[in-house]
């Protein structure tokens, strides 16, 4: 279901951190002594205008203060340095393989040390080289999302919503497409992908809330779709092309099936092939 104004409203005041939230109620003069519902409250009905102007502004406060660590310039540069993508270790599952491959396989403490040096290091350096250059690509991805004219960004982790985009809210998903479909499919019906991506979530992570995905795909070589997520000017054209121009409506509607039980919500996709 689309939300309406004073949803948005509520959804966006509830991003903002306290301490945020009473500077926004002191720049607008109005009360900012209570709790965070208290100044919400009083802040509902103001213009929106004035909410995401204040939201834009602390938003670039942090992306600034994450570049004076490292610039994007020497982020990609770095990026640029993975030669392969090689998970090792199945995410979650790291526990489990040390008990079943090495706690409870050996008795002999030199075959133990011996087998993880050989065995064990090597798929835990391709985990973390793999897990770090998904977070780095995904922050500069989000980053530039974010900072569109016409996205506004959340200020703090609020369960199920990453940016508004048309004066709806969403969870954004930068994500690859799955191995299994085929790029023929997605490209002819990208809603029935977007059936697919709810209905094949972890039940850990299951959410039915508003989603905005972002789907990457290498068209010669689906498995080398990890290459394409760090070429950013053709990433960041395809996105400005897509939030300039796409608008939300009762059309983007998408009903699914999750453990027996139906679920309505509003999805978008934006389906990056090269």
């Amino acid at each position: 279901m689309l939300v309406t104004s004073t949803e948005l409203a509520n959804i966006k005041l509830k991003s903002i951190k306290l301490i945020d939230l009473k500077e926004l109620a002191d720049k607008i003069r109005v009360n900012k002594t209570g709790s965070a519902a208290d100044i919400i409250t009083r802040l509902i009905s103001i213009p929106q205008i004035e909410i995401d102007k204040f939201i834009k502004e602390k938003y670039k406060i942090i992306v600034k203060e994450r570049q004076r660590l490292i610039s994007d310039d020497d982020l990609k540069k770095e990026l640029n340095k993975v030669q392969e993508i090689n998970w090792g270790v199945v995410q979650g599952q790291l526990d489990q393989k040390i008990q079943t491959e090495f706690v409870r396989r050996f008795y002999r403490y030199s075959e133990l040390i011996s087998s993880v040096e050989n065995k064990l290091y090597d798929d835990i350096k391709c985990y973390v080289i793999a897990t770090w250059y998904n977070h780095w690509t995904t922050v500069l991805v989000e980053d530039h999302i974010s900072q569109h004219p016409r996205v506004v960004p959340t200020l703090k982790n609020n369960f199920g919503v990453d940016i508004f985009f048309n004066n709806q809210p969403f969870d954004l998903k930068i994500t690859y497409l799955p191995k299994d479909y085929k790029l023929a499919d997605a490209e002819k019906d990208p809603k029935n992908l977007i059936i697919w991506l709810y209905e094949n979530q972890g039940e850990q992570r299951f959410s039915a809330e508003n989603k905005l995905f972002v789907v990457l795909a290498g068209k010669s070589k689906l498995e080398d779709s990890w290459k394409l997520k760090r070429d950013f000017d053709y990433i960041y054209n395809r996105i400005d092309t897509f939030f300039s121009s796409a608008n939300v409506s009762l059309k983007d509607e998408i009903l699914f099936t999750f453990r027996h039980k139906t679920y309505t919500t509003i999805s978008k996709i934006l389906l990056i092939v090269k």
